[in-house]
């Protein structure tokens, strides 16, 4: 089992914005100390739910400042982003890192990003599949053209290329197998899973989904995978990769840990969700703050050593996901947080089985 650390940047309440993205760089490198396998970053746009606009460029801050974890974006939101210039970065992070780095990707929300951005609705509604076939040929062939709805160019070459070999690496480096920078997509409907999985890419799945949610998931996942013909082997690898959100908090005593969020998480909720414009003016009902932080608490490893280590297994066994990325900040505070992951990587990991 691999234990990351899910970042949010979030801005609780009385905070200015330097301090969560303060937070959100210790964060990773405690990480690092504390043995965890990676740091999953977040990216929101004029709202307080999370102040880090842009994923990749904090992955590339924390990538300088750590020399084992990996670091991956959950998610960069294609829809504002030119999938050419978002591989070209990734292809820069994966060769400077010695391939540490994990490009997640996702359709967002009909947010009013869309109208700043210049994407449009149809950027959301319709053109994800267009942009994350582009994004995937730029890391995968040498030249690249486009003739689609929304990007057309005339071909030119990948400049640099993501399947380069690595130049020497720090011993110790965990290397992965495959040169290819790897691709995880987020995934929130059914139509997003059949994508990933005709594509042959794993999936990240959002922390409000339970387990028996998450195994449906996997398993309509696994019949596209196969239909759209990959084979046996394709499918177990890719499968391996899946990452399950959630939230973490670590306490001597499950009660204290559940109070602990349960007094800090709602206030954030309420301002952080509530900040959200549609782009069309439509309306977006909001879950009830303090409802969804007692089924957070429920669902996820909140509590004693044991109970985390044992939610995590569980979790493991009943959806076949064994990559996590938690989020360990929900008190809101810098010493608080770098104390729970901490206790994550001293007294959870050694719990749970190890990675296969």
């Amino acid at each position: 089992m691999r234990v990351g650390a899910f970042v949010l940047a979030a801005q609780f309440p009385g905070q200015g914005q330097s301090e969560p993205l303060h937070r959100a760089l210790r964060t990773g490198e405690v990480a690092e100390e504390a043995g965890l396998d990676a740091v999953w970053l977040a990216e929101h746009h004029f709202v307080p739910y999370g102040v880090c606009p842009s994923a990749v460029t904090l992955a590339a801050l924390l990538l300088g400042r750590t020399r084992r974890i990996g670091v991956g974006t959950a998610v960069s939101v294609l829809p504002n982003a030119h999938p050419v210039a978002l591989g070209e970065q990734t292809a820069l992070l994966h060769l400077t890192s010695g391939g540490r780095f994990t490009l997640g990707v996702g359709r967002g929300g009909p947010w009013i990003d869309l109208e700043v951005f210049g994407g449009g609705l149809g950027a959301y509604e319709h053109g994800f599949p267009e942009a994350l076939d582009l994004l995937l040929r730029w890391l995968r062939e040498p030249r690249v053209g486009a003739d689609g709805e929304r990007y057309r160019f005339r071909e030119v070459e990948v400049v640099p290329r993501a399947d380069e070999p690595f130049a020497d690496t720090e011993p110790g480096l965990r290397v992965p197998p495959s040169r290819e920078p790897p691709v995880v997509v987020a995934c929130t409907s059914p139509g997003t899973v059949r994508l990933a999985a005709r594509r042959g890419l794993p999936m990240l799945l959002g922390m409000h989904c339970g387990d028996e949610e998450k195994a449906e998931i996997v398993s309509l996942w696994h019949r596209e995978a196969r239909d759209a013909g990959h084979g046996a082997e394709k499918i177990e690898e890719a499968a391996a990769q899946h990452v399950s959100a959630g939230v973490a908090q670590v306490s001597d005593h499950t009660g204290e840990a559940v109070e602990s969020l349960t007094k800090s998480l709602p206030g954030w909720l309420s301002t952080g969700l509530g900040a959200h414009r549609t782009v069309d003016g439509r309306r977006r009902p909001m879950r009830d703050p303090l409802s969804y932080t007692e089924l957070l608490c429920r669902l996820h490893p909140v509590g004693t050593p044991r109970l985390c280590a044992d939610r995590l297994a569980a979790t493991r066994e009943r959806t076949g996901i064994s990559r996590f990325a938690l989020l360990v900040e929900g008190t809101g505070d810098l010493a608080a947080t770098e104390r729970n992951v901490q206790r994550l990587g001293e007294e959870v990991l050694p719990l749970l089985p190890p990675a296969s």
